[in-house]
């Protein structure tokens, strides 16, 4: 029995401790940072004399129904209160001890438990203690979920016996010390990947030495995978109004709301482990906060935030906003009506010092004015109720409309933006969309110019290449989906410039690919995110540049490339994200096939969704070859069942309007990649994807037809080492390279590929490794 296990427990008990770790899996197998339980045996009433006691399990079953998270900043110290709810499902009285990993560089104070209002201390261990537990659960419970945890303290402590029915609750508290990254305080919580999942190993009970008493036992004995779905909650509050400025994340989205003096941030979604960072402020001067991701053998990755300074409300820049809109036959209906609506929330988030023009097309361009006008009430409510009186009819100029809001060159001083919607493809005027966008680039004139996409018969190629060449961004919106709120989310967030003509360069290393495409804009109450690679490494400086209504501004920090950095691996998922989105506009204006190439590494190396990397679930026992995908869908292969004949599928060519369909999907994917700001954003799209796919160690790992999880980055005829699941091997390269931990607890049969050999953990493999073994296989691995 592995040290810190039953030393806390009398001498009576020790018989069934020798069947903890068995018992235990007769639960499910959620686990994260929350904790989990493992139930306790008794000895059977009145053994017959002379005969040792015999040990079972008695049939209950604990399990959570919810965990809230909340986490307090104080200072410079964060305070965590976990709070977890179980259940005992079972039919009998039950008990259990408790597990709870502890966060790494933690520094704890008061450390205990509250069970119903009643503090109970708990009994800590050390990160090596903590080791002896989670592997011997491991082996036992053949649960790879618990190996991501290993290198984490542990707190234990024995749950009172509760009946069946009863519900208790846990609450932990702790207190750690919040680190700097640059000019933020960054703030972690290790929840676990395998949160809100339904894929963890739902393990069958091994064979017990008592059997149930009945069938009613029997029932209640088996996992409940419904712990596993147990809604987690997270939130973060510090004061308002304090020396912060307002917080991001990378991995998730936020709410954030202000009361009773608290800023309260609240993590959307349902992914793992959560990272979010708050910019402290300065007088003049942005906030600028690096996070770094360094593989061995390539360039970095690197995550750049500007928070920009508080500005006067006098010093922000003014605007000139143009709305146009598609009023041709094809808008009739539901889609003028939410045009309308649209078009009011964009007049309702102009300023004083702003001014704007409204421009609606069907076969010729019409205008509000011939020229722009001041925001002034009076002004606005003209604008409403020409945009009420609307009424569609006729084709669809594009490019008149076009010419006619970027004919003029945009005031000194001002931000020229035009919000441009559209449900068709050009019919009058000018009908080459090529000629349309080039003629377009020609005359912005540094406007920024935003489209609106809306049902498939738009073209797709023409409403993305008018944003991405004037600095702005394409939306596509389906036919069921509201217009109006498209519109009015991008609108609120172009409110209050207070740098335009953003660039970021860097002294000390090269940055390149760097996403979204400069130049920018920053606008009041958000922050700049920038993704790039890197090369080279060591002290630099990150200078931003831009013009602000002082004139020019230039902004510069110090901060550190990392040689080699396996932290902050969702850096790379989110630059390869946007790159692919963006790669894939280029292929659709003009492809290539160094384009192509990129766009199927990117996909496949990090399991993001394009053209090149569809997959077909297929039964175990059946593979695919020579399958090619399109944007249209054309699908080519042959599926062959081991051991049987070939069976070939040729889709046939696409009709005209399935092929417009999939290249509007096509687009509204890649717009989504784009602006992915989150690991949670990211991952939203993979999942819609239908492909199985799981981020570990920063790279993609695909789950085949024989529910193994291979890395995307193997690649056949490298040198393979087989190892057995929860050996002593297996156990050997954990401790040795805590990196694979992640990769590790995605299941029993992972792949993971390395430099120069790849290790495949599955059954029938090695149980042992000699030391020069292991230190071969370590080398190839780094």
């Amino acid at each position: 029995m592995p040290e810190g296990v039953s030393s806390a427990y009398p001498h009576s008990e020790l018989v069934m401790r020798h069947l903890l770790f068995a018992i235990a899996l007769l639960l499910p197998a959620a686990v994260q940072a929350q904790g989990w339980v493992v139930p306790r045996c008794g000895p059977v009433p009145q053994p017959r004399p002379g005969i040792r006691p015999a040990v079972e399990c008695l049939p209950a079953q604990v399990v959570r129904t919810g965990s809230e998270v909340k986490a307090e900043l104080r200072g410079r110290v964060i305070h965590f209160e976990i709070e977890e709810r179980f259940v005992n499902r079972g039919s009998t009285l039950g008990e259990a001890d408790y597990y709870f990993p502890l966060p790494r560089n933690a520094a704890f104070q008061d450390l205990k438990l509250s069970i119903d209002g009643e503090m109970v201390a708990g009994e800590t261990m050390s990160a090596e203690q903590a080791r002896s537990v989670y592997e011997a659960i491991v082996r036992q419970q053949r649960d790879p979920a618990l190996v991501e945890w290993m290198g984490h303290g542990l707190l234990r402590l024995r749950i009172f016996p509760f009946t069946a029915g009863e519900e208790r609750k846990v609450v932990v508290r702790l207190q750690a010390v919040a680190v700097r990254e640059g000019d933020a305080v960054r703030i972690d919580y290790a929840r676990g990947t395998r949160l809100g999942g339904t894929d963890a190993p739902v393990p069958m009970p091994m064979p017990m030495p008592m059997p149930a008493r009945n069938a009613r036992d029997a029932e209640v004995s088996r996992p409940d995978v419904r712990d596993r779905q147990a809604p987690v909650a997270f939130t973060l509050s510090y004061p308002a109004g304090s020396e912060y400025g307002r917080p991001y994340s990378p991995t998730h989205e936020l709410d954030v709301s202000e009361r009773g003096g608290l800023r309260r941030v609240s993590v959307q979604g349902r992914g793992g482990d959560v990272t979010i960072l708050l910019p402290s402020r300065r007088g003049t001067t942005a906030s600028m906060t690096l996070l770094a991701h360094a593989p061995a053998g390539e360039d970095g990755f690197a995550l750049l935030t500007v928070a920009p300074p508080a500005m006067r409300e006098s010093r922000r820049t003014p605007r000139d906003f143009t709305f146009v809109v598609d009023v041709s036959g094809s808008m009739s209906g539901r889609k003028l009506v939410q045009a309308k609506a649209a078009g009011r929330q964009v007049l309702g988030t102009l300023r004083a010092d702003d001014r704007f023009r409204i421009i609606d097309f069907s076969s010729d361009a019409r205008s509000f004015r011939d020229a722009f006008v001041a925001a002034t009430p009076a002004n606005v409510r003209a604008g409403e109720r020409y945009i009420d009186g609307l009424d569609a009819e006729g084709g669809t100029n594009i490019s008149g409309a076009l010419e006619d809001a970027l004919r003029n060159a945009p005031a000194a001083g001002r931000l020229g933006v035009v919000l441009f919607l559209t449900d068709g493809a050009p019919t009058a005027g000018e009908r080459n969309p090529t000629r349309i966008a080039e003629r377009a680039a020609r005359i912005r004139q540094g406007r920024r110019v935003f489209t609106f996409g809306v049902g498939a018969d738009v073209n797709a190629v023409l409403v993305e290449q008018l944003a991405l060449e004037a600095g702005g961004t394409a939306h596509f919106v389906r036919p069921e989906e509201s217009v109006e709120h498209a519109v009015s989310l991008v609108a609120s967030q172009l409110v209050d410039p207070v740098l335009t003509d953003v660039r970021i360069t860097a002294e000390g290393v090269r940055l390149a690919r760097m996403h979204p495409v400069q130049p920018l804009d920053i606008f009041a109450g958000q922050d700049l995110v920038v993704l790039s690679r890197y090369t080279g490494s060591g002290r630099g400086r990150i200078v931003v540049q831009g013009t602000s209504p002082d004139g020019p501004v230039r902004w510069v920090q110090e901060v550190n490339f990392p040689a080699r950095e396996r932290e902050n691996a969702f850096v790379a998922r989110l630059w390869a994200t946007q790159r692919v989105g963006w790669l894939s506009a280029e292929k659709r204006k003009s492809g290539s096939a160094e384009l192509d190439s990129e766009i199927r590494q990117l996909g496949e190396r990090f399991g993001i969704p394009t053209e090149f990397t569809s997959y077909l679930v297929l039964e175990p026992g059946m593979v695919v070859t020579g399958v090619a995908g399109g944007a249209a869908g054309r699908v080519a292969g042959t599926v062959t069942p081991r051991g049987g004949r070939d069976q070939s599928l040729q889709g046939a060519p696409p009709p005209a309007a399935t092929a417009a369909a999939a290249q509007f999907e096509s687009a509204r994917r890649d717009a989504a990649l784009r602006s992915a700001r989150t690991v949670d954003m990211a991952m939203q799209e993979t999942s819609q994807s239908g492909v199985e796919m799981r981020s570990a160690m920063g790279r993609s790992f695909r789950r085949d037809a024989d529910a193994r999880w291979t890395d995307a980055q193997f690649a056949a005829g490298v040198p393979t080492v087989q190892v057995a699941p929860y050996s002593e091997a297996y156990f050997a390269l954990l401790r040795e390279l805590p990196a694979l931990q992640e990769a590790l607890s995605l299941g029993e049969r992972v792949l993971v590929a390395g430099r120069g050999v790849a290790l495949e953990v599955a059954e029938g493999g090695r149980s042992t490794l000699s030391r020069a073994e292991l230190s071969r296989v370590i080398e190839g691995l780094r």
